[in-house]
């Protein structure tokens, strides 16, 4: 069964980026443009990833990972922070809500986004 990846990312361009080539790679893909939309989908749809942005439209990325948390049903997702939040005490916030990585926006490539999320989907 091929392991669907839920992007919730605000920023159109980055989103298109990141879905082009994931798609490329063959992963079924499903986006999210604000932290509402991304838990409804989280809960219909319970991707095997999610890759979240923390400053969204609406309720923020922290908002949807305490959510995911409080729902047996889909706290056990992987999470994937992608942020521009790069303080320390972000990510520890992130790390203590159970994300499995913590990646900001400015060091990485969509290229090695991508390796991490196929590491986790391993």
């Amino acid at each position: 069964m091929p392991k669907t990846i839920l992007i919730v990312e605000d920023d159109k361009f980055l989103r298109e980026l990141i879905a082009q080539k994931l798609t490329k790679e063959g992963y079924p893909l499903s986006e999210a443009i604000d932290g509402e939309e991304g838990i409804k989908k989280i809960k219909e749809e319970k991707p095997s990833l999610v890759l979240l942005d923390l400053i969204l439209p609406g309720i923020d990325g922290f908002e949807v990972l305490s959510q995911m948390k409080e729902d047996p049903s889909v706290s056990s997702i992987p999470v994937i922070i992608l942020s521009n939040l790069g303080q320390k005490e972000d990510v520890e916030k992130g790390l203590k809500l159970g994300v499995v990585d913590y990646l900001i926006k400015a060091h990485f490539t969509p290229g090695e986004i991508i390796e991490k999320i196929k590491a986790v989907l391993k």
